[in-house]
């Protein structure tokens, strides 16, 4: 080993040391699983109050409108609780039957809660006809923008922790669970103004009939409803299909592999996915042919605690090759020296060849 590859080793080595060190951050993925479960659960808490207070305040009133946002309630609680088996299910380690984990379970789980969503709002938008059709009189109408009101602020807090949760943990049916309950704020407001504007209408104009306004809102609501649906079904439905990490993780990740040239002198068929809230990263290395197999491994070893720095969680594959001088000079093995580095790796190749 030349005085440039003992050097490169050497840093190596600190590195993986440093690494190793930080490498703890791995141990706090089971307190990371049982924060997803926690907000999960208060999201499921939260929606059950809500369809209570709403039931109550469309029937009481006559809303179609409220009573859409209560059968919105409804499904964003079914949402919720699939989401808190779904991160239980999720956290669970890998075993004999599942060697990858049960990650994708959130992602099946995002996929039901999208369907959910859809069956809902074809019933809001059947029920809104039929009440515009023959609007019903409402009563007491302050009442239901109160409840509006509340939905909003509560949803607004809720939701809050479901999005910082779920993008700390990379948890999909949490964030699923988050744009649902985001939505509801939408929805809410949209039903509070509509309300708002009959509940005015009835003081300053007594002779103006504006329920129609009640079920055109609620059709409004269920057209967003529908819209919330399309993309959930698109993020749960990309990862079920192993589509590659986004191209920022991925420059990132190569960037990471980069980092250990010239040690490694090339690298290529980089492939990543994603399952739930666990990356999956494979790709091939090349190395000195002469580096011996404790050595070639060591280096693996740091590329991997190097990716699951950045990424905690990652499981990476790494298949080494050894690198000699006719393989260096080819362009698809994914050389990452630089011109003097690779001039010295084919001395070295030549040397050992004995030419």
């Amino acid at each position: 080993m030349n005085s440039v590859d003992q050097m490169a080793t050497a840093k190596l080595r600190k590195t993986y040391r440093t690494l190793q060190k930080k490498g703890r951050k791995e141990r706090y993925l089971d307190s990371q699983d049982e924060r997803k479960v926690r907000v999960a659960l208060l999201s499921v808490a939260s929606n059950a109050a809500l369809v209570v207070l709403k039931v109550a305040a469309g029937l009481t009133i006559g809303s179609v409108s409220i009573l859409s946002e209560a059968l919105h309630s409804v499904v964003d609680m079914l949402a919720a609780l699939i989401a808190f088996f779904a991160v239980k299910v999720a956290g669970k380690p890998a075993d004999e039957s599942h060697p990858f984990g049960h990650t994708k379970v959130e992602n099946i789980s995002g996929t039901a809660e999208a369907l959910l969503i859809f069956a809902a709002a074809g019933w809001i938008i059947l029920d809104a006809v039929k009440n515009l059709v023959s609007a019903a009189p409402l009563e007491d109408v302050s009442w239901g923008v109160a409840v509006m009101l509340v939905s909003c602020a509560v949803n607004v807090f809720v939701s809050g922790m479901l999005f910082r949760v779920g993008k700390e943990t990379g948890s999909v049916a949490l964030q699923a669970d988050a744009w649902h309950l985001r939505t509801d704020v939408h929805t809410s407001a949209a039903v509070m103004l509509g309300l708002g504007a009959i509940w005015l209408g009835d003081i300053f104009f007594p002779g103006l009939d504006l329920r129609w306004i009640d079920p055109v809102v609620a059709i409004a609501v269920a057209l967003l409803i529908v819209k919330a649906a399309i993309q959930l079904t698109v993020e749960s439905a990309r990862d079920l299909i192993d589509v590659s990490l986004p191209k920022e993780e991925e420059e990132e990740i190569r960037k990471h592999i980069k980092a250990f040239a010239p040690t490694i002198r090339g690298f290529h068929k980089l492939r990543t996915r994603k399952g739930g809230t666990v990356r999956f990263v494979d790709f091939h290395v090349r190395m000195d042919a002469s580096m011996s197999v404790d050595e070639s491994h060591r280096v693996a070893d740091m590329i991997t605690c190097s990716i699951k720095q950045h990424y905690p969680g990652t499981l990476v594959t790494i298949h080494i090759e050894p690198c000699n001088c006719s393989k260096g000079m080819e362009e698809s093995c994914g050389c990452i020296l630089s011109d003097a580095e690779k001039r010295d790796a084919l001395t070295k190749c030549q040397e050992q060849a004995g030419t």
